[in-house]
């Protein structure tokens, strides 16, 4: 009886291992028109909410930037002072902090010419929005390249069958 119980136990936590990472959002900053110049990307962003745990996908030319910044930096188009900057073309941004975050493009002219993100992320755990900026913890900046596609599961669906499938078997040997 008991290793039945230890059995349903480690179902448990691996069920969720599994869904709660696949709730977080991946997006393609600016759809198919990617992070470029001619893109309002206050209205991309005005129908969405993100959220801690969601990602952001940047792909540009290599003749752009990411930087995030601060919002003093947002507002008058500062460069050189980033949080975090990356210029390979295809950068992943993970959200970790709840607040608002600000994203330009270092390059000369184009942050004044509209190539500007601001984004209030909500905590995973609440449905309202904080105006504090992020000064704790910067996000991460990686690079990757995903389709062309606005958003998308975090988890693949493959992953999430094989990790169920180990959680049956450890319970079928334990029980």
């Amino acid at each position: 009886m008991a290793s039945s119980s230890v059995g349903m136990a480690c179902l448990g936590l691996v069920l969720c291992m599994v869904v709660v990472p696949s709730l977080a959002t991946v997006y393609n900053v600016g759809d198919a028109s990617g992070w470029a110049t001619g893109v309002d990307f206050s209205s991309w962003a005005s129908d969405k909410t993100f959220k801690v745990g969601d990602s952001f996908v940047f792909n540009y030319p290599t003749s752009h930037t990411v930087e995030e910044v601060s919002s003093s930096d947002y507002s008058a188009c500062t460069v050189g002072k980033a949080i975090s900057t990356d210029s390979t073309g295809a950068t992943t941004i993970n959200l970790k902090t709840a607040g608002t975050h600000y994203f330009i493009c270092g390059v000369a002219g184009h942050c004044e010419n509209g190539m500007k993100l601001a984004v209030k992320v909500e905590s995973s755990s609440s449905s309202s929005s904080t105006d504090k900026p992020s000064t704790t913890s910067p996000s991460t900046t990686t690079t990757t390249k995903i389709p062309d596609s606005s958003s998308s599961w975090s988890l693949s669906p493959v992953l999430a069958f094989v990790t169920t499938w180990v959680a049956l078997c450890v319970m079928m040997v334990v029980s």
